[in-house]
């Protein structure tokens, strides 16, 4: 079987949304701000709309992440189950890849919540390719709730490699201010 065999599978990249910077707080700690809690919603229906609701999501044991897909999943009828791992806080590609990797093979769409810069290099780092100019978006700049959605073909996760997937998609949603 060679590495582009396999099924269709898809790494949906959520960088947190907005956090707040409140005096005294550790970074790990730090809370969403009010455009956080507005746009991690707009995130969660964005991916409804582009028909990449999770099968399972990673996320970051930051405060920020956690809320962000809290406030994400909330959006769908059925949330998939979540992983809590402190080895996305901060994590480096290597890091990022190595976490990816023991998703188990049933798995068809993995949601990643984490942070930057981390999510951007994975991004850039394992898109081959890119539809429309996406990947020009990501280099430019991969704000708070950017989701980025990759695509390729393999018999499991562990298989996945740098240059092997297709970035089908650069979505930053935000949400709409009350009144």
């Amino acid at each position: 079987m060679s590495e582009q065999d396999g099924p269709l599978r898809r790494l949906v990249v959520l960088r947190h949304a907005k956090s707040d910077w409140p005096d005294g707080v550790p970074d790990h700690e730090r809370p969403l701000a009010a455009r956080g809690r507005r746009d991690a919603p707009a995130a969660g229906r964005a991916l409804a709309e582009a028909d990449c609701i999770p099968d399972l999501a990673l996320c970051s044991t930051a405060v920020r992440a956690r809320q962000t897909w809290e406030l994400a999943s909330a959006a769908w009828d059925t949330p998939p189950p979540v992983r809590h791992d402190p080895r996305l806080y901060a994590a480096d590609v290597p890091e990022l890849l190595d976490v990816v990797r023991e998703t188990p093979a049933e798995v068809g769409t993995l949601l990643l919540v984490a942070h930057n810069p981390g999510l951007e290099e994975l991004v850039l780092e394992l898109a081959g390719d890119a539809l429309d100019d996406a990947l020009d978006e990501v280099r430019l700049k991969f704000p708070t709730s950017a989701i980025a959605v990759l695509a390729w073909h393999g018999p499991d996760w562990h298989s996945l490699r740098p240059g092997t997937a297709l970035l089908t998609s650069m979505i930053v949603p935000r949400g709409k201010k009350a009144g």
